[in-house]
């Protein structure tokens, strides 16, 4: 009895020996996967550092494309595109004004009303869905049905809205699309994007194309300007502020628009006046360096987008791509070190799944637990079963993506400032220099808001820091354009 007594606890002690041989197998083998993960995550971090010296590189190499896009026609990779606006809001408009704005699957209707010095005193709009059939049709047939939505809301107006005998109601037309502009009212269209297809309106003038549309309508109506969402921002905030020298928009694309000197602009640009101010639309999202911090997540993104070698700073800075590189980061943790377990969630696989505003709740969960993040991965990557550990690296991981993100852009815009000779305190005490800045990226993602205005000041420096001012004008891509209409009205002089 004795003998089988000892034998089993032989047998049992050599069973429990293979248990915790197992148990440290695993330990060791999950901390190597660990280890692996935080790897992938260090590496990235160091890749995308963006330390001052870097960043004032950065700003230097924006000036100089600035320059080489001015100086020659596809001098540089910044397209640096003549706006034709050079009458800006003063804040002394006065009257009704429209704008209509097309910038993808739906379009908006305006209606304006100016105050004068009150500002805007009144405002409605309609925003309407295209139908998918017209986005791959004709241009009289997409420009037919816009016109008939812009006279059904000119129609249904009340008796207040009446413009003077003798004049036409006036439209401001935000076009968000590639056009290569020749006036303040005309633009010919280089290429759809965003999922429209219509051959024949291509190298077309879209402002002629709208008008003969609402003609057929029987609207009587003047398009006043044809502006880009940009423009449009940098105009509602010069209207409310007269120090506003620069627009940028950061949302689901990037682009930055700026005052600069008629004098400044080169003779082969045509017959433009050569006193006093004119907008330049940089189409700044096609910026590219050396000293930009890419990774291989950042040339991997861009060989499998739609126009690879095309829009470098876009791909790096705005709300379209941040959630795409996390995801891209996550998929190699992953794939590589297990970061979810054995196997590769097949969620992680699919290509933007994972979007900014969810890396942005993500990035600002503020749980002792990190919930947001526990929810987010289960929801959107049906990742289940996290540890607290891993929806740290998350958190940590898309604050590296935002981080570079918003010292890039803060770069950009120093970039513009030394353009302008406004990025030192030789310009008058007191003086200040505006940045409107729009678009649900900068609106909403708050961290990125806070980083880019930081960097802002470290750049700088103490005294240059506090003459510039970013501003947020929400909605410029619309009361912009009727501003714009308004600024250059044919009644003017009348």
């Amino acid at each position: 009895m004795g003998k089988v007594v000892a034998c089993a606890t032989v047998i049992g002690a050599t069973a429990a020996c293979a248990v915790a041989t197992v148990l440290i197998h695993r330990y060791v083998k999950k901390s190597k996967r660990w280890g692996k993960a935080i790897a992938i995550l260090k590496e990235f971090e160091e890749k995308c550092a963006t330390p001052t010296l870097k960043l004032k590189q950065v700003a230097d190499a924006m000036t100089v494309e600035m320059h080489a896009g001015l100086a020659s026609d596809g001098g540089s990779k910044l397209k640096m595109l003549i706006s034709f606006v050079d009458n800006l809001p003063t804040g002394n408009e006065e009257g009704l004004f429209y704008a209509l704005d097309l910038g993808g699957t739906n379009f908006r209707v305006l209606r304006v009303q100016l105050g004068g010095k009150d500002g805007v005193v009144g405002q409605e709009f309609t925003e309407v869905s295209i139908p998918p059939n017209l986005m791959v049709g004709t241009s009289h047939e997409l420009f037919d049905y816009i016109a008939a939505e812009l006279s059904k809301f000119v129609n249904e107006e009340s008796e207040d809205f009446k413009v003077p005998p003798g004049r036409k109601r006036e439209l401001g037309f935000t076009f968000s699309f590639p056009v290569k502009q020749t006036s303040i009212s005309s633009g010919d269209l280089i290429n759809w994007t965003k999922g429209f297809k219509i051959d024949d309106a291509v190298g077309q003038d879209v402002v002629a194309e709208l008008r003969k549309a609402i003609e057929r309508q029987g609207l009587d109506m003047n398009i006043t300007a044809l502006v880009n969402d940009t423009v449009g921002t940098l105009a509602g905030g010069r209207h409310t502020n007269k120090d506003v020298i620069a627009a940028v928009i950061l949302g689901t694309g990037t682009n930055a628009a700026y005052v600069e000197s008629a004098q400044a602009i080169p003779k082969w640009h045509g017959d433009l006046p050569k006193s006093g101010e004119m907008v330049i639309n940089m189409e700044w999202g096609n910026f590219r360096s050396s000293h930009l911090p890419l990774t291989e997540y950042d040339y991997s993104l861009d060989a499998e987008s739609l126009n690879p070698g095309e829009q470098t700073f876009e791909k790096i800075i705005s709300g379209m791509y941040l959630g795409e590189i996390v995801r891209r980061v996550l998929y190699k943790m992953a794939e590589e070190a297990w970061f979810f377990g054995e196997t590769v969630p097949s969620k992680l696989k699919v290509p933007f799944i994972l979007r900014t505003p969810d890396m942005s709740a993500m990035h600002h969960d503020s749980s002792a637990d990190l919930n947001v993040v526990k929810t987010k991965l289960k929801e959107i990557l049906e990742i289940s079963d996290t540890s607290l550990e891993v929806r740290k690296v998350v958190v940590a991981l898309c604050n590296i993506v935002a981080t570079r993100g918003a010292r890039l852009s803060a770069a950009g815009i120093v970039g513009i400032l030394k353009k302008l000779g406004k990025d030192t305190i030789t310009n008058g005490e007191g003086q200040k220099n505006v940045i409107a800045m729009d678009g649900g990226l900068y609106e909403h993602y708050t961290e990125y808001r806070k980083c880019l205005e930081n960097t802002l000041k470290e750049l700088l420096g103490e005294g240059v820091s506090d003459s510039v001012i970013v501003e947020h004008s929400n909605d410029g891509s619309g009361t912009g354009a009727a501003l714009l209409a308004a600024s250059h009205s044919f009644y003017l002089d009348g």
